[in-house]
């Protein structure tokens, strides 16, 4: 009896070690775990998405390993330290949106990427993605919260402005993620409610002013569709039918890997990229999506126990909406590709191909980690 007391204290103790050991280099363990269980589905599906091409699935496995590496490096930054910082990357996130919209690389259609030949392609407007929530969290944890007027309105202006240079390339998807991030800032800051709902009155007449003078016209033809996708079933409504196709076909248990269909004979468009999830409810039904959905829950579930464990107003802040605006990335391509929101090309998180987008995606988990991490230094600095 003893012996098997022993072996289960001994076994809480290297459970505790461990846990441990990953505290002091500042890695959360089911942030993790979680991560690479999204990363190798990721990867399953790409494969059959792109083709079976193995070059593809190199280079998505090549930007998952660097955007680990890069999220361990974020995640041992101290985050007042990274508070400190977040001026000056938002003023380099601006500057170069500035560089894109001047000389930036311009593919199917849009203007969206600084590329170096032979070193490196990247979209700076993902790296808004966190520049923007960050210096936001920043200036107003530096002051009284709820934010007075004035700072709400400086705030509408840091958000406006990146949203606006993005929506320039154009990429509503993208500009749209920013904007919601910099909103998500504003609310756990502690925005009144009569701000909010004067927003969502004011909604409307700017929805009406964004279709007459901001959108451009395959932008509108996207809402057009989604009220109406069989107006145009062999044009622009072609995406969003082969896609419910796609997902309906696979029933309960799917067709099973690799015998989708719909990407393989090319009637799924942008089947590797924002349609991907359609591939995976062909190929593994509705378990697979069930089960997909399950890990982004437990992931999302995990990153709301860091914001209500956050200790500093900054944490706390940032925390809530990188949590958030992660929610809205698997909610709105989901939404998407059912047919139930416009295609507005958003990826889903991790499992779309791109690398800049993964590399993004983990750094923000690498914040997450950080201010989940330092919590004992800074309650005892």
């Amino acid at each position: 009896m003893s012996r098997g007391f022993d072996r289960v204290l001994s076994e809480g103790d290297v459970l505790r070690r461990r846990a441990s050991i990953l505290q002091r280099i500042h890695i959360d363990g089911w942030l993790v775990f979680l991560l690479l269980m999204l990363g190798t589905i990721g990867l399953f599906v790409l494969y059959s998405a792109g083709g079976k091409d193995e070059s593809l699935l190199i280079k998505q496995a090549s930007s998952f390993g660097v955007g680990l590496l890069v999220m361990v490096v974020v995640a041992q930054l101290e985050p007042r330290f990274m508070a400190s910082w977040s001026p000056l990357l938002y003023v380099i996130g601006v500057a170069l949106l500035v560089v894109v919209d001047v000389i930036g690389h311009k593919a199917m259609g849009a203007t969206r990427w600084i590329s170096i030949p032979g070193v490196v392609r990247f979209q700076p407007a993902e790296l808004m993605k966190l520049f923007m929530p960050m210096t936001l969290a920043w200036y107003l944890a530096r002051h009284n919260l709820p934010p007075s007027p004035k700072r709400i309105l400086i705030s509408v202006v840091l958000i406006a402005l990146p949203a606006a240079l993005i929506a320039r390339q154009p990429d509503l998807g993208t500009a749209m993620l920013v904007a919601v991030s910099g909103v998500f800032v504003l609310f756990l800051g502690g925005l009144r409610w009569r701000w909010i709902l004067g927003a969502i009155a004011a909604f409307v007449p700017a929805a009406v002013g964004m279709w007459m003078f901001v959108m451009h016209q395959y932008q509108k033809q996207r809402v057009l569709t989604f009220l109406n996708p069989e107006s145009d079933p062999l044009g622009s409504g072609w995406n969003i039918i082969q896609s419910k196709a796609a997902i309906g076909s696979g029933g309960v248990f799917g067709k099973g890997w690799l015998l989708g269909t719909q990407s393989h004979l090319d009637f799924l468009p942008e089947s590797h990229t924002d349609f991907i999830i359609a591939v995976l409810g062909e190929e593994f039904g509705l378990v697979g999506i069930c089960l997909l959905f399950l890990v982004y829950l437990l992931l999302i579930a995990r990153a709301l126990v860091i914001t209500l464990q956050a200790q500093t107003v900054f944490g706390k802040i940032l925390a809530g909406s990188i949590t958030l605006t992660f929610f809205i990335y698997v909610f709105v391509n989901v939404g998407m590709v059912s047919g139930l929101l416009p295609i507005v090309g958003v990826p889903l998180p991790f499992i779309s191909y791109g690398g800049t987008s993964l590399v993004t995606l983990l750094s923000g988990f690498g914040i997450l980690m950080a201010i989940h991490t330092h919590r004992k230094w800074i309650a005892h600095s």
